[in-house]
């Protein structure tokens, strides 16, 4: 039996925590990619993950937190057109006005449910907040980590996905 010294523990409980959380990252980013497949009846291709060290900027946008095993926040920010014209996919009908706002962040929600509900299968347990409109210019920041995913919605345009850990 090999004696451990306090800070080879210590080093070993940060590579840890490190790689769990590294693993919950990547399951959160792939059941984001399924819950765009189960809520989108669109095609859609996604980019690859950019991580982002400044302030993000969003002139339009949903914000929902995440409480649970991980800690954050999941921003949608696009051109408000843009969920005028998935809402239109997904209902068959225009979607303009109140209704738009509406539709926006309910959007939002459909999308962090399936997630949350997808990670649950790999052992993640999430709880969701109410959306949150972002409307105007808004700067977001105070984050540990983000990352940034594109998602190309085809014959429609992009939103941009952001992960932002706390």
């Amino acid at each position: 039996m090999r004696i451990v010294a306090k800070g080879e523990l210590r080093y070993l409980r940060m590579v840890n925590a490190v790689d769990n959380r590294n693993r919950m990252i990547t399951t959160l980013l792939n059941g984001t990619n399924l819950a765009l497949k189960q809520v989108v009846p669109v095609e859609h291709t996604i980019s690859k993950p950019n991580l982002i060290k400044d302030a993000i900027n969003v002139r339009f946008g949903v914000l929902i937190g995440i409480v649970g095993d991980l800690k954050g926040k999941l921003v949608l920010a696009g051109d408000i057109h843009m969920f005028g014209l998935i809402g239109e996919k997904m209902f068959g009908m225009e979607v303009t006005g109140d209704m738009l706002s509406s539709f926006s962040g309910e959007f939002g929600n459909m999308l962090a449910g399936s997630i949350s509900t997808n990670i649950a299968s790999e052992g993640i347990s999430i709880d969701i907040t109410s959306p949150s409109l972002i409307e105007g210019q808004a700067k977001i920041s105070g984050f540990k980590l983000a990352i940034q995913t594109k998602v190309s919605f085809a014959d429609l345009g992009d939103v941009d996905i952001y992960l932002m850990i706390d």
